[in-house]
């Protein structure tokens, strides 16, 4: 080979590296950006004197003994699991009754319902609704009530919990259920023995989100409920600021830490037992 097809070669491969390089040192770059905050919620709890900038704590468990001593936190941490496993699970049953019976039922415009709910959904939230949602509530005698949270919070994740079980509920053969009518099953015995089991990863996906939905949020809960002994993990958060203004870093920190605790272990609970080593099966 000559000298020439040796230097383009070598060319070649200097240019390749750097590439590969560039590559990893963006992902690395990124990656980086990503954990320091993690990081920094992981060691501000156990630092003596937390502040602002990622450094090495000065050990100390004060912090988890002050907040574990204010009772406004620990009964903020139950009315945040109240008010998410109350609307995880009415989102979801109530979701599956929906897309099982958008999928099986033939109704003129039955596609162009759905996406025009989903699209709604999507448009009027938040900062949008907030007028009209607390004058409803108002109108039901729903103010200062957890279930008024609940109901309110299921209406606004129905839509795309809907959109994404029906997916599922479309994929399910139909055979099974025509076995089970023959059998003398009823629709819901159909729903709950045939179909459930077959689109439970679609089931779990939507457990996760509305609860991970519901575990963060402030406005809501912030608009409807009045009682502090009411109120959940987001909005207590909010009071975790001296009269100055001036947030208080070390109580901040350990609550956010234990406050996301809940929301992790269910993550990998349900990514190691629905994950992808999930396979549906019928009940017998």
């Amino acid at each position: 080979m000559s000298p020439a097809a040796n230097a383009g070669n070598a060319a070649q491969a200097a240019r390749a590296a750097a590439r590969v390089v560039g590559r990893y040192t963006v992902v690395c770059l990124l990656l980086a950006f990503f954990a320091l905050p993690l990081l920094w919620l992981a060691s501000a709890p156990f630092d003596r004197d937390p502040g602002i900038s990622a450094s090495l704590p000065a050990f100390t468990l004060d912090s988890f003994r002050d907040l574990l001593g204010n009772d406004n936190a620990l009964r903020s941490l139950r009315n945040s699991l109240l008010l998410a496993t109350g609307t995880g699970a009415l989102t979801v049953t109530l979701a599956a009754f929906a897309a099982y019976a958008l999928s099986r039922v033939r109704l003129p415009g039955r596609d162009g319902l759905l996406y025009a709910l989903l699209l709604l959904s999507s448009i009027v939230t938040g900062t949008a609704a907030m007028v009209p949602l607390f004058n409803l509530a108002h109108e039901l005698r729903l103010i200062d009530s957890q279930l008024g949270v609940i109901l309110v919070l299921s209406g606004g994740l129905l839509p795309s919990a809907v959109f994404i079980l029906k997916d599922f509920t479309d994929g399910t053969p139909r055979s099974y259920e025509e076995s089970a009518r023959v059998f003398g099953a009823g629709p819901l015995q159909i729903l709950a023995h045939v179909v459930a089991p077959l689109i439970r990863p679609g089931l779990a996906t939507v457990a996760v989100w509305s609860v991970a939905q519901v575990w963060g949020n402030f406005l809501i809960p912030f608009l409807l409920l009045r009682s502090p002994e009411k109120s959940p993990a987001a909005v207590v958060m909010y009071t975790f600021y001296t009269e100055g203004g001036q947030p208080d870093l070390a109580l901040i920190s350990t609550f956010s830490l234990l406050y996301s605790l809940p929301v992790v272990a269910m993550f990998l609970f349900v990514s190691s037992r629905y994950g992808f080593r999930f396979h549906g099966g019928i009940k017998h």
